[in-house]
């Protein structure tokens, strides 16, 4: 994914966590508050420690060479 594209899901996915623990606040849920900065925090630190997954010229253990040549 794209440094631009993951930098503005970023932020989609922050400025959602904190307007969601600030209406919980105000509704008076503390522990769903806490719960809610972290799963904020997790996502987005997870979409930049994990890299996309990229498709090698193999599906299944079989190269499409072979499955050609039969």
């Amino acid at each position: 994914m794209p440094v631009k594209i993951k930098l503005v899901l970023s932020f989609v996915v922050a400025l959602v966590a904190a307007i969601t623990f600030y209406m919980q606040h105000a509704l008076g849920h503390d522990r769903i508050q806490y719960l809610v900065a972290f799963l904020g925090f997790v996502m987005v630190f997870a979409m930049w420690l994990f890299p996309e997954v990229k498709r090698e010229e193999t599906a299944g253990g079989v190269r499409r060479e072979q499955q050609h040549n039969r």
